[in-house]
């Protein structure tokens, strides 16, 4: 059974319409228009037609920000991808980490991507739900009121290198190099930043979830569902993604199937910075990769790690 966490007026949220041009050197945005509200902003939010891919002024409807968040567990490290279940575009796909950016936010998109970790990804304990820090500022503790976590340690978040191209809000570059891309489909701009979680020593038995808000009725409503985290990791081989999933269940990896999966439209190829995918269907992107799926092993391969002990335990008491 789920857990409300939380509970939000989307009327509370705003953000603003952006202008936009791009070069093959770079892009700027800056905001236009008044402040839109959840509803407003969807309504904006509809396919468009660019003829260049490289350069190009164009209105849009919203900034949209990602993490690319690169999980280090037990020596290995991992993409973090999440499960949704987009109400807007009638699918469900697995996709990074993100958000939409508020119009207080639009020229400082790294704090709402910091943000988004805090609210989408959790990390569960024997003794608590972990904090985290970035850098050296603490994260919020969005579920406080619901959830007990930990004052200490914290999951510790650091930025990784970004995009070659600069991207630049007015006047302003961004720190952390994000990789930008213009939806086609939604009419966005994309900030995509990568960032690496880094689970402290002492937490044991590490499980993790993601939690996401849902639009029900009037009101935005975030829940946690045990049985099903909806936070996958994809293990990372030199730096280059493995067509392989897993959940994390009290520091147990356990595989997570593919069949039928879709990825989100940042998985997609992208043309200069245009991007015109909705989605890709995990075969297409393991494919576009040069990547090779595992094959199936035996029933006692794919056992976890606490499941073959078990097994182990029993065939040598016999």
């Amino acid at each position: 059974m789920s857990r409300t966490l939380i509970r939000k007026n989307p009327s509370n949220f705003k953000t603003l319409p952006l202008h936009v041009e791009a070069t093959p050197d770079g892009l700027t945005y800056k905001s236009i228009g008044m402040p839109l509200n959840f509803a407003q902003t969807l309504q904006r939010r509809k396919a468009i037609q660019l003829p260049d891919a490289h350069r190009f002024v164009v209105e849009l409807a919203n900034l949209g920000v990602s993490v690319r968040l690169t999980l280090q567990w037990q020596q290995r490290d991992y993409w973090v991808l999440v499960r949704q279940r987009r109400q807007d575009r009638g699918d469900v796909v697995l996709k990074l980490i993100s958000g939409y950016v508020p119009a207080h936010e639009l020229n400082l998109p790294l704090h709402t991507a910091v943000q988004e970790v805090a609210e989408e990804c959790l990390l569960e304990t024997p003794e608590g739900w972990l904090g985290g820090r970035f850098n050296e500022t603490w994260l919020p503790a969005p579920y406080a009121a619901a959830l007990h976590y930990r004052e200490s340690p914290p999951f510790i978040l650091t930025p990784e290198s970004g995009a070659a191209l600069p991207v630049h809000c007015g006047s302003l570059k961004l720190l952390e190099r994000p990789r930008a891309y213009v939806h086609l489909p939604t009419a966005s701009l994309q900030l995509i930043y990568d960032l690496r979680l880094q689970v402290p020593r002492e937490a044991k038995s590490v499980s993790l979830f993601h939690v996401d808000e849902r639009l029900e009725g009037d009101h935005l409503v975030t829940r946690l569902n045990r049985k099903r985290p909806d936070l996958y990791l994809m293990p990372l081989e030199n730096g280059q993604p493995l067509a392989e999933l897993y959940t994390l269940r009290k520091g147990e990896l356990i595989p997570a199937t593919t069949r039928g999966l879709y990825l989100a439209e940042s998985f997609a190829r992208q043309d200069g910075w245009l991007v015109a995918e909705e989605r890709i269907r995990w075969k297409d992107w393991v494919r576009q990769q040069g990547l090779v799926e595992p094959k199936r092993g035996s029933r006692l391969q794919r056992l976890t790690g606490k499941a073959r002990e078990l097994l182990r335990r029993a065939r040598g008491s016999l």
